[in-house]
This record gives C-alpha cells, sequence and structure tokens, in this order.
C-alpha cells in the first residue's frame, strides 16, 4: 500500500488579504507560516518517507524545502510543474469582493458548483483540466513508490479537486467537504495507483489554533 500524504503550502500575504493566488501569482509566505511549517514536521517526525513532490510556485517549492530541512530525514525532492495551482485567468491577484462584483455567478460556481463553472468567462482552467493534471501526477508518483509513503506540496484549490476527485467524488459534489486549510495535511491511500481511499481529511490539529481564521482555508 501506498501513503499519500498531500499538503497545502503554508499561509500567504495574498492568503492573508483574500486575494486569489493561482498558478500566476505567488506572495510570500507570512512568518508565521515558517512556524506552522516545524510544527507540521514535528507531526511528521514518526514516518519515513521515499519522496517528496511539490509544486514549482515559491510558496509550495519552499514549504516543501523547509518541511524536508525538519524532517532531518535525506528524503529526494522533486518539484513538478503537473501539482501547479489552478490557472485562475482575470482573477489572479483580485481581491475576493471584486470578483464577486464582477463576475458574481462564476464565483458562486467556482465556490460551490464546479459542475457549472464556466472557465471561459474568467479565462481560467476547468476544473477537469486541474483534476487530470494533478491526478496524473499523484498516479505516476504512487507508481514508483509502491508500498511507500510520500509527501506532495501543492495548493488549496487544486489539491481539493483532485483529492476528491481520486475517491470518487462526482463534480458536483467536490466542495461538499468544504476548503483545505494552510499547511494542512491530507492523507490518501492507495494498491495499485489507481484507486483511492480517504484516511484523513485536513487535518490542522497540530498546528495548535483555538480559533481558525476565515482566511485559513481560502
Amino acid at each position: 500500500m501506498t501513503k499519500v500524504y498531500l499538503i497545502r503550502h503554508g499561509k500567504t500575504e495574498w492568503n492573508l488579504q483574500s486575494r486569489y493566488q493561482g498558478a500566476h501569482g505567488d506572495s510570500p509566505l507570512l512568518k508565521t507560516s515558517y512556524q506552522e511549517i516545524e510544527l507540521l514536521a514535528q507531526s511528521l517526525k514518526k514516518v519515513s518517507f521515499a519522496h517528496v513532490y511539490a509544486s514549482p510556485l515559491r510558496r509550495a517549492r519552499v514549504t516543501a524545502q523547509k518541511l524536508i530541512s525538519h524532517l532531518d530525514q535525506p528524503i529526494p525532492l522533486t518539484i513538478d510543474s503537473r501539482l501547479m495551482e489552478f490557472n485562475l485567468g482575470k482573477m489572479e491577484g483580485m481581491h475576493f469582493d471584486d470578483v464577486a462584483k464582477k463576475w458574481p455567478d462564476e464565483l458562486n460556481n467556482f465556490r460551490h458548483h464546479p459542475d457549472r463553472y464556466n472557465e471561459e468567462v474568467t479565462g481560467s482552467e476547468s476544473f477537469q483540466q486541474v483534476i487530470d493534471r494533478v491526478g496524473s501526477a499523484v498516479k505516476e508518483f504512487c507508481r514508483v513508490n509502491p508500498d511507500s509513503n510520500i509527501l506532495i506540496v501543492s495548493h488549496g484549490a487544486a489539491l481539493n479537486a483532485t483529492i476528491n476527485a481520486l475517491i470518487g467524488t462526482p463534480l458536483p459534489h467536490l466542495k461538499d467537504r468544504g476548503g483545505l486549510s494552510n499547511t494542512s495535511t491530507t492523507i490518501l491511500k492507495t494498491d495499485d495507483a489507481e484507486h483511492f481511499t480517504l484516511e484523513k481529511w485536513n487535518d490542522t490539529t497540530y498546528l495548535h489554533k483555538t480559533k481558525v481564521d476565515p482566511t485559513d482555508t481560502i
């Protein structure tokens, strides 16, 4: 069995500002994010990892690099462009309120009704394109690491869509579980690199937060 630990990158300045940050936006990690990455590493200390894979976007790449340094394991790191965030087109860098004013229907569909989202309105990727891209990477990593633990560091929207699709969630219901928090851990298991089961969803208990900021999951 291969166990896949899927990590959303640490929180960034744009996350805090409620700005859309996709494949073409890459604001710096917050200072507090480095502390949270260390807490994440402490929660994973007892797990032996065969490989770490990360998106090339700085916020994910740095999260992966810092995580490896705290794990104190000689883990190889591979940067793979298939793990990049949703290409958000015209929404990139815009504040959520401004997007809501300009494209209210599409924003609602993006957040709650993936099957109705019309990517042509904003010039973004479709949910299926992201699922195919990221999903192909996850399956490949599992094939080359049978009976191992692997780490994948990527992004909230891309991971959310792909994880749910891999466990068989229909497109209209991809968002039913809610969002993934920054520096969260979600775990999938597979015996054949094709069929996946969910072991853990959006775990952040190791961050010891008594109150979740609304911007932590956007």
